[in-house]
């Protein structure tokens, strides 16, 4: 058993059964043994690679969608460029990189990153160099200035809660001891005025997942653009409602069960985007797919520029990436796009109201 795991089981023993929040959190942030607390998990000696990692032309995109809306807004002159769980820093420096083509843009930025992980602190200062304020949450991003912000696969990464529907109630998924190993359980059937509305969309023994902290952070987002301007823009894999078990673990890019050596897999849930929509003040947009998204945005174009300085296997390489950021198959349909933008304002390229 390993640390965490005994760290886990004792808590289990002296207080009860852990929702799948908190083992969640748990496994994920444990200051001593914690997934992101402990290691840089993107690339191909970690487990998972996050579209910016794939090519550089997901950012590029970005970055001209929101040099675009910064022009469609009047050009605000001060601004904070913002982005939660940025990773390496990778999508920023090629939101940054693209964004010099709009004149005035970067100068007016500040730059702001919401990271709760110390190794990938360091790597995106590596990438980006000091002129970075980093941030232990959104509540301390700045509220006296327009607001462009980026959210790619940072809301799947956040604790969920889970319920299975049994007659009028519910009871909820949780982590607890079988044979000092850890194992999934249901609590007491409960009324829960959270899922009241899924009553009449779902049937006996379904599971609908929600993310208690989601709804708050969207709302403080929506509030900052409605108020000063801006734009947030999230790219997550997901659907308009939750429906199902989602919960996965990844180590070494291979999918592993859930409870198995918490700490050392990452842990990821589908978002639920009507959720996200409901939260905020601002206006919205439809939900698009990525592949959809980014070829509104002109991807194709812009791979195909890229493919004329390429031959052998870098045109390969070159053409595969192009092929999984956005075909159906691969990640232009699983994942999602969401805009939020001020209710006078249009929606930002690549977006529909």
């Amino acid at each position: 058993m390993s640390d965490l795991e005994a760290h886990l089981a004792a808590r289990i023993r002296a207080g009860g059964p852990l929702r799948v929040s908190e083992f969640m959190a748990e496994a994920l942030l444990n200051p001593t043994h914690g997934y992101y607390t402990t290691r840089d998990p993107l690339g191909a000696a970690g487990d998972f690679t996050t579209a910016p990692e794939i090519s550089q032309m997901f950012g590029e995109m970005i970055g001209l969608c929101l040099a675009q809306s910064w022009l469609d807004q009047g050009r605000p002159e001060r601004f904070a460029l913002a982005e939660l769980g940025p990773g390496r820093g990778t999508l920023m420096a090629d939101i940054l990189r693209a964004t010099r083509a709009a004149p005035g843009f970067t100068e007016a930025a500040t730059l702001h990153l919401v990271e709760a992980s110390p190794p990938l602190r360091a790597a995106q200062r590596a990438t980006l160099g000091e002129e970075v304020t980093w941030h232990d949450s959104i509540d301390t991003l700045p509220e006296d200035r327009a607001l462009f912000l980026v959210a790619n696969e940072f809301f799947d990464a956040l604790p969920i809660r889970q319920f299975l529907r049994s007659g009028p109630g519910w009871r909820e998924r949780l982590v607890g001891l079988e044979d000092e190993s850890l194992r999934f359980g249901l609590g007491d059937l409960l009324a829960q005025p959270a899922l009241h509305h899924r009553l009449a969309d779902t049937q006996e023994g379904d599971l609908v997942e929600i993310c208690p902290q989601a709804a708050p952070i969207m709302a403080a987002i929506g509030t900052r653009i409605e108020a000063h301007g801006g734009v947030g823009i999230v790219i997550d894999y997901g659907d308009w409602r939750s429906l199902g078990d989602t919960l996965q673990a990844m180590r070494a890019h291979e999918k592993v069960a859930p409870l198995e050596a918490p700490g050392t897999a990452d842990l990821t849930a589908h978002v639920d985007f009507e959720a996200l929509a409901n939260a905020t003040p601002s206006a919205h947009s439809r939900l698009t797919p990525q592949g959809v998204f980014l070829e509104r945005l002109g991807i194709t174009a812009r791979a195909q520029a890229l493919a004329k300085g390429l031959s052998g296997a870098a045109l390969e390489s070159h053409i595969a990436a192009h092929r999984r950021l956005t075909h159906p198959e691969e990640m232009g349909n699983l994942f999602k796009t969401l805009a939020v933008y001020p209710t006078d304002a249009t929606p930002p390229p690549g977006f529909e109201a």
